[in-house]
């Protein structure tokens, strides 16, 4: 079929990746993966805080789900170089499916305690933090080079999509049946998840250096991070935006509850992710066809920026729409600035050596989230969420001006990408 005329042409721009047999199963798995883990974010989260009343357990649940994202990325990162990456990230659904199996069994008998949650929580993070850095080792592997950019744009779009489609497919759940009913829906995502991994062809290995010891092949990969001044600023910049503008999960039930009159049916937190998950899937497509490296460029600096003051506006929103609305740019600034820098990381690094660097890239993101929504948590009991969401939110902002002081990202906005970062 030709391209001309619009809509042929329209579709090749924005989701041309897709045309690959091997990156649409993985996408595709990606997508139900996704929407399972928003969906038991939310789900867990309202379980832990209807069993509690209180944002400190809703924060530690949330740590025990993130900290696996501090403690396995660089073991993972190492296997998805040494091997098959499918069969890693198979293993990594599998992990997943028993863990939301014996979720679903405890809450269908009644017998769900918080330290459950916490367990089990620790247990999917385990799991999402294999499934993570395998799936962007391989998946430079699954297109060619021209549509990479394509390719790694459309994946985030699972990840940040799915903070709309999980909660939204769990939400009538949720006000019907209860929990146990949205924990059986993310028991057949993941099954789905599994079955289209299965179904992945392309085989994908990296490089390990055999007379280097496991440590020093880890190390490798860190040498590569910090010797470059662009990867090392982009990572100081990721570090800083998760710590102060995405850690704000634990502090969303009792932002929906003393804000927005939510009750104890959990509708108007899911319906807060929803609107998260909206504005991220909504911005992640449009990046996703963006071509040249300098709109690319300055769309950092600016997403950098709104995503600091988009939680304020949702500290102060008087009722549910603006909170909504609010909520919808938060999860798009957010979401594109992580795209862009995910891509430009993706973009630079050589086949060899992905897995690796990849997951000391979300070795950096996963730390600082897992500490930081525990702190919220905290935080949020006793000076409330509206007053976290706006210090930490203006202290971005100002950090997103500031960046324009360090020489690489100045560079990176005004031209684009550097010189010799190809795709592939």
């Amino acid at each position: 079929m030709g391209h001309g005329g619009g809509r042929g042409s329209i579709a090749d721009h924005f989701l041309g990746a897709l045309q690959h047999r091997d990156f649409r199963t993985l996408w595709v798995a990606n997508v139900s993966g996704g929407a399972a883990a928003w969906a038991l974010i939310v789900a867990r989260g309202w379980e832990a805080f209807s069993l509690s009343g209180s944002s400190v357990w809703v924060g530690l649940v949330t740590f025990a789900a993130m900290i696996p994202l501090f403690l396995v990325p660089p073991i993972a990162g190492l296997l998805a170089d040494r091997i098959d990456r499918r069969t890693l990230l198979a293993a990594s659904f599998g992990i997943n499916l028993a863990h939301i199996l014996a979720l679903a069994a405890l809450a269908l008998v009644g017998s769900l305690e918080l330290w459950h949650l916490v367990v089990l929580g620790f247990i999917n993070g385990v799991g999402r933090s294999i499934q993570m850095p395998a799936t962007q080792a391989l998946l430079p592997n699954l297109v060619p080079r021209e549509r990479l950019l394509n390719a790694i744009a459309l994946n985030q779009a699972t990840q940040h999509g799915s903070r709309l489609t999980g909660p939204l497919l769990i939400l009538p759940l949720l006000a019907t049946v209860g929990v146990s009913g949205a924990f059986i829906a993310c028991t057949v995502f993941y099954l789905v998840g599994l079955t289209m991994v299965l179904r992945i062809r392309t085989s994908s290995t990296g490089v390990i250096d055999p007379e280097k010891s496991g440590i020093g092949n880890l190390l490798e990969g860190a040498a590569y991070v910090y010797r470059d001044r662009l990867l090392r600023s982009l990572c100081t910049l990721v570090v800083l935006h998760c710590l102060l503008t995405m850690s704000f999960e634990s502090m969303l039930p009792v932002l929906s509850q003393e804000k927005l009159g939510a009750g104890n049916d959990g509708v108007r937190f899911s319906l807060l992710m929803m609107g998260i998950g909206a504005g991220a899937l909504v911005v992640v497509l449009a990046l996703a066809g963006t071509r040249g490296d300098l709109a690319r460029g300055r769309l950092l600096l600016v997403l950098g920026v709104a995503s600091g003051l988009a939680p304020i506006g949702l500290a102060v929103s008087p009722n549910l729409s603006m909170a909504l609305l609010f909520a919808v740019i938060m999860g798009g600034t957010q979401a594109g600035f992580m795209t862009i820098t995910g891509t430009i990381v993706q973009s630079v690094v050589p086949d060899a050596i992905r897995g690796r660097v990849m997951s000391l890239y979300l070795w950096h993101i996963g730390g600082v989230m897992a500490v930081a929504n525990l702190a919220y948590g905290s935080l949020a009991d006793s000076v409330g969420a509206p007053v976290v969401l706006t210090v930490t939110g203006a202290i971005f902002a100002a950090v997103g001006v500031a960046s324009v002081m360090r020489v690489p990202l100045r560079e990176l906005y005004l031209r684009g990408a550097p010189a010799g970062a190809v795709a592939g």
